[in-house]
């Protein structure tokens, strides 16, 4: 029986050895398949990233979609956004990543496009239902090996002409974007400094999430050793940016969005902007400052992506480092495509990547704090943490709790993927910092001590 944990909020993901076994994933393939012919049509793409357990798991979940009898054009292992862009190029009706994210080596998960959205919350739910239900299609099905890489590199490179050389290192992690980030990188005006561009699913050399600290660090140096503009990191599967100025200095997803909104008001004046909670009150405010409409939304790229389409925004970001392009890009999050963007703004300004970020009040800030807390309980843990803070003052309650307070903010939210809560703290001192950083810790301890949760 599959285990109902692994179908989160906006994708199905767990321990691939434990919790994705092969007929587990198989069963996965046939129910998504029904889903999606149901709802969309039988035309699906089909990716893996390059996890050790990507090969059998794609081989699964294939099984799984020609026995509900899905035409599969099959990409094999790809980054996350070329499976989103052949969805579209191919004009398929679906799409279903085998990837573990950002994800610890262990874990694998899948994402999937249906139409044109991804599924997210109810949906995956429902596919679940099909399964347990057996509730599933049956016929004959297709597959087609399919290069979606090389229309992928020429449409992206095709947009870029850059005024100067970049001089920029870039570090793949050992992750899934390598190869196809150094086929763009080769026919760009840059001069760029690779670093694990090697797929790996052992990741030797550091984890792939550029979220976290530690993971930057020969990022930094060799920005700093090579004299560079910049540096870009990816995550395992291509869909999160990470960057550091040429000082080695880590600049975070909100400002990387707001570096990005700044272009498009140049030429879109009043344009619509998405953020998350975990974002700097900065970034909404120079937004708004600058003639935009900076909306804040809930975690989550499935969410975004369909707020989005909602608020006919151009484009949306998270600290995370997920960025969707729906000016002159499609609306998925591609960090390849956005490491081009930040490029192309670097080259125009003729000044290395600090430069636009002068004007920004310096406040101080925390990158995402990860607190373990289990999945059967962390979304009610912050609920009593919102229940305690509502009745001191106002709150934010997107997605998790929010807290304004004089001089900064701070916010804890349950994550949808890992077991974890996610804190962050933005103040205009080291000590109201952590002040407020206290203050919202101690209300998750009193939580958890009101659950009874050790």
């Amino acid at each position: 029986m599959l285990n109902r944990n692994i179908f989160r909020e906006y994708d199905i993901r767990g321990i691939a050895d434990q919790e994705l076994l092969s007929p587990d994933a198989e069963l996965l393939g046939q129910g998504l398949a029904t889903y999606l012919i149901r709802h969309s049509g039988s035309r699906i793409c089909l990716g893996c990233d390059c996890r050790l357990s990507g090969a059998r798991l794609h081989d699964a979940v294939l099984k799984g979609l020609l026995k509900a009898g899905a035409k599969v054009l099959d990409l094999g292992t790809v980054p996350t956004p070329v499976l989103y862009y052949a969805a579209v190029h191919f004009k398929a009706d679906g799409g279903i990543m085998i990837t573990g994210s950002h994800n610890p080596p262990e874990y694998n998960g899948i994402k999937t496009v249906c139409g044109a959205g991804t599924l997210y919350g109810k949906a995956i739910q429902d596919v679940y239902r099909l399964i347990t239900e057996n509730d599933l299609d049956s016929g004959k099905g297709s597959v087609e090996k399919t290069d979606a890489v090389t229309p992928y590199v020429e449409e992206i490179t095709g947009q870029f002409k850059y005024k100067r050389k970049v001089k920029v290192v870039v570090d793949a992690g050992n992750g899934t974007a390598g190869p196809v980030a150094h086929a763009v990188l080769s026919r760009l005006n840059v001069d760029a400094v690779e670093l694990f561009f090697e797929m790996d699913g052992t990741f030797p050399n550091h984890h792939p999430d550029p979220t976290v600290l530690e993971n930057l660090s020969d990022l930094r140096k060799t920005v700093k050793e090579h004299k560079a503009d910049l540096g870009i990191a990816f995550d395992g599967d291509g869909d999160r940016i990470g960057a550091v100025d040429e000082h080695g200095r880590v600049v975070y997803g909100d400002m990387l969005l707001l570096i990005f909104a700044r272009e498009i008001l140049s030429r879109k004046p009043g344009s619509t902007f998405i953020g998350e909670v975990k974002c700097s009150q900065i970034m909404y405010d120079k937004i708004r400052e600058l003639g935009g409409n900076p909306i804040m939304y809930k975690t989550g790229h499935s969410l975004i992506k369909a707020k989005m389409k909602q608020e006919h925004a151009e484009l949306a970001g998270e600290m995370s480092g997920h960025m969707f392009f729906a000016d002159r890009y499609y609306g998925f999050d591609d960090a390849i495509y956005a490491a081009c963007r930040l490029l192309e703004i670097v080259a125009d300004s003729d000044a290395p990547l600090s430069a636009q970020l002068k004007d920004i009040p310096k406040l101080v800030s925390t990158p995402e704090l990860r607190i373990d807390c289990p999945d059967g309980v962390k979304f009610d843990v912050i609920a009593k943490v919102a229940e305690m803070m509502r009745r001191d003052r106002p709150i934010v309650d997107i997605d998790g709790v929010r807290v304004p307070f004089k001089d900064g903010w701070g916010l804890v939210r349950a994550s949808n993927t890992q077991p974890v809560l996610v804190m962050r703290f933005e103040a205009a001192s080291e000590d109201l910092l952590e002040q407020y950083k206290k203050q919202i810790e101690d209300a998750v301890e009193r939580a958890k001590k009101d659950l009874k949760i050790a």
